[in-house]
């Protein structure tokens, strides 16, 4: 369990592929001795939102740990694009004796978004989002639809985007449509766009303000909502 609040800037030292077969890889991450006084082999630490098993430490070198990555996880997050050089999001799991600063997040990613433009808001900057969509084809993995998550996407609601607890500020119609009115070569419904703002604090604490657009981010969205629209969809269906 942790809380959204990233803790610190890690920076991916090694993305190494455990053996052509598994399609698993361990991804070495450094600069991050502040973190690993209290860490254990076998702790959880989530990684752009991700909650990875710690498998190697060590405090030399200014802090480097180890975790291992499966196919399923580098598809259905941005761990799968991570090159040496990177910079991640860090946080330790949540301990018991912690003041409760963000929200409740599982470190378990819900989809992931494209980052479609950065706009200066005075001190603060407005991050506008889209769902990835990916033509279904069969025998072929691909990541929900965006309309079948569209009501996890709440305006004022909480959303992590990797691994950082952030507010949604304006959403996409239900239906879908662009924020911004443009034309999209995606099916109008599956066109599912939001915006988070983001103050200085968390400017200089997070990566996101560092990513290209069409940079993928990894979303989690409230765990909170999703019991909710579970009971609102079971009444539907009653």
């Amino acid at each position: 369990m942790f809380t959204g609040l990233v803790e610190l800037i890690g920076r991916v030292t090694e993305v190494v592929q455990h053996d052509a077969s598994s399609g698993s890889f361990a991804i070495k991450i450094g600069d991050t001795a502040p973190i690993l006084g209290d860490c254990h082999i076998g702790d959880s630490i989530a990684v752009n939102g991700v909650c990875l098993t710690v498998t190697r430490f060590s405090l030399e070198q200014g802090g480097w740990f180890n975790v291992d990555v499966a196919p399923e996880t580098l598809f259905r997050t941005n761990l799968g694009h991570v090159k040496p050089g990177d910079g991640v999001n860090c946080e330790r799991a949540m301990a018991p004796h912690t003041r409760f600063g963000g929200h409740i997040v599982q470190g378990h990613i819900d989809t992931v978004a494209t980052l479609e433009s950065i706009v200066p808001n005075e001190s603060a900057r407005t991050l506008t989002l889209r769902l990835v969509y990916e033509k279904p084809e069969e025998g072929k993995p691909t990541l929900p639809l965006p309309s079948t998550l569209s009501p996890y996407v709440i305006p004022k609601g909480f959303i992590t985007l990797d691994g950082a607890s952030l507010t949604l500020i304006d959403v996409s119609p239900p239906n879908g449509g662009t924020l911004d009115g443009q034309t999209s070569d995606i099916p109008t419904k599956e066109t599912i766009e939001f915006t988070v703002m983001l103050i200085p604090h968390t400017q200089e604490h997070i990566t996101l303000p560092s990513k290209p657009n069409g940079a993928r981010v990894n979303v989690e969205f409230d765990m909170v909502g999703k019991p909710r629209r579970r009971v609102d969809d079971a009444h539907s269906r009653g």
